[in-house]
């Protein structure tokens, strides 16, 4: 067996927007947790505000890696519908658990209700630029580059190779 088979069921789980956002779900709350404890004796210092930044911030990171994630999709446009409700689930399960955490709202959070308006604003603005480079792609794959279909100049000119009567 080669390794490309081998290595096909890590990258389809990888590929998946459910377990990328239950990642990042995973670890905006293992960082909120720890970061808790860290400050519960006495190590660090951190704001009432922190369990926000680290929803933010692992919302950022689910918007760029699933954006670079959606360029080897097979079907654009169902990856892409899985990885909105998957956004929107992270944006709202993190947002709850810093909530809980900090017992702010995302109103009394500060910044933090623009930083999330951001976030998803960004996060439509990289799919649609990946979607974009994809259909490049596909265009100069579908291309003959060796032999790049000779078009005519001027309307009803003639074209390389021909003589006009």
């Amino acid at each position: 067996m080669s390794k490309s088979k081998e290595q096909d069921p890590f990258l389809e789980k990888a590929y998946n927007p459910i377990i990328q956002a239950a990642v990042m779900l995973g670890g905006s709350i293992a960082i909120t947790i720890l970061a808790k404890g860290l400050a519960a004796i006495g190590i660090i210092d951190i704001s009432d505000r922190f369990p926000w930044m680290s929803a933010a911030s692992f919302m950022l990171c689910f918007a760029v890696f699933n954006s670079v994630f959606s360029l080897s999709a097979p079907n654009t446009m169902k990856y892409w519908g899985k990885s909105i409700y998957c956004f929107m689930g992270l944006a709202a399960l993190a947002g709850l658990f810093a909530w809980f955490v900090s017992s702010l709202s995302i109103g009394e959070a500060g910044s933090y209700k623009w930083i999330y308006f951001v976030v998803t604003i960004g996060y439509m603005v990289f799919l649609s630029m990946m979607g974009f480079m994809k259909n490049i792609v596909d265009f100069a794959q579908k291309e003959d580059w060796s032999h790049p279909r000779l078009r005519r100049k001027g309307g009803g000119g003639t074209t390389k190779g021909e003589r006009k009567n």
